[in-house]
């Protein structure tokens, strides 16, 4: 099991997107895909249809009460309409998980433990996360395997790529271990120079850790979330789709196993 968190400390830069159209593209070739929804704003649980509120379980139960079984850990997630894709939906009261357990021992290590007990049972899993760094953004970043940083083509989103950078480097110092990354241009707009300028500099300070291509602005981005359907299954033939194609291959082959090790 490989496990993909998606990450940025500005909201709005497509993180949401990102995860839906990876787990679509994956789950068509046939991986089975298990999707957490970190953020209390539960961006994700409303893509794909679900009223957060209304649901019986969520991620707060992996902290409230956290899984010691991985038929505990099965029984918290939603089937979607899509072949092979799963959802931890999450839930408001995720927000007072720092005021109620941050002092707690082990609590930056919640998903990753429970994830354990699901290793068998899915191939890939994708973290969306909020944009704040607390006990969420902490154990999503603990629990990955390789981080995918979505930046939108524009200057203050870049500023914001150096908060994102520094909790990096802070959990690598604190886990005593390495994860790698990948920044990926979202958003890209080439009738803009703000959008060519923006990847001009992106290039120039963060070299081989940005990926070489760009997601485009593409409006059927956001139809796709009104059918809640990920991006390929409700519109296969898009520029962005194709885009998020070319991306899911490119983390395949990133995080292949010989390449990791």
């Amino acid at each position: 099991m490989k496990i993909w968190t998606v990450a940025n400390q500005k909201g709005g830069v497509g993180k949401t997107t990102t995860v839906a159209a990876l787990a679509g593209i994956l789950s068509q070739q046939g991986f089975r895909v298990l999707i957490l929804d970190c953020d209390p704003h539960a961006s994700l649980t409303s893509y794909f249809g679900y009223d957060s509120e209304a649901m019986p379980v969520s991620l707060f139960n992996w902290f409230s009460h956290t899984p010691q079984t991985s038929q505990q850990a099965l029984s918290t997630l939603v089937t979607l309409n899509e072949d092979n894709i799963y959802l931890l939906p999450a839930a408001l009261s995720l927000a007072t998980l720092d005021k109620r357990f941050s002092s707690k021992e082990g609590m930056g290590l919640v998903i990753s433990r429970t994830l354990k007990l699901l290793q068998d049972e899915f191939d890939y899993v994708l973290i969306d996360c909020p944009p704040v760094l607390g006990v969420l953004l902490i154990n999503a970043l603990a629990a990955c395997q390789w981080l995918i940083i979505p930046v939108q083509t524009e200057f203050l989103a870049i500023k914001g790529l150096e908060r994102m950078m520094n909790t990096l480097n802070m959990v690598i110092k604190a886990q005593h271990h390495t994860i790698g990354y990948t920044i990926v241009p979202t958003m890209f707009d080439k009738r803009t120079n703000a959008s060519i300028q923006a990847l001009r500099n992106m290039r120039d300070e963060f070299g081989r850790h940005l990926w070489s291509k760009v997601i485009p602005v593409d409006t059927k981005f956001r139809d796709a979330s009104r059918q809640h359907l990920s991006p390929s299954k409700a519109f296969p033939d898009t520029h962005g789709v194709e885009a998020y194609h070319k991306l899911a291959n490119h983390m395949l082959a990133e995080t292949a196993d010989d390449k990791v090790a």
